[in-house]
């Protein structure tokens, strides 16, 4: 289960059913967009996990864009700004700590 960290957003890639359980992603609550394009900022850290969809995220100050989509489970610091553009709609469990 590799873990890539990149503009301060931590992504894993298809972790295993057991990691998941592990965390109680399931019990999370959910949140869906269609494709669209908005500015979020984080008032606390969020972990999520991307059920379908297809984000382009650009982490603020930063030209690159972090890719995620469907069957990752990504994290976002507390205190990032961001933009996220949805190309394909977006189903998510998600956790703020």
């Amino acid at each position: 289960m590799a873990s890539v960290e990149k503009g301060g957003i931590e992504i894993i890639k298809n972790p295993s059913e057991s990691k998941l359980t592990e965390l109680g992603v399931k019990s999370w609550p959910k949140w869906g967009c269609p494709p669209s394009k908005f500015p979020w900022t984080y008032s606390a850290k969020e972990t999520c996990y991307l059920l379908k969809g297809k984000v382009k995220v650009y982490p603020e100050g930063s030209d690159e864009a972090v890719e995620i989509g469907a069957g990752d489970l990504v994290v976002f610091p507390n205190g990032m700004s961001c933009t996220w553009d949805v190309s394909e709609e977006v189903d998510k469990h998600y956790k703020f700590d």
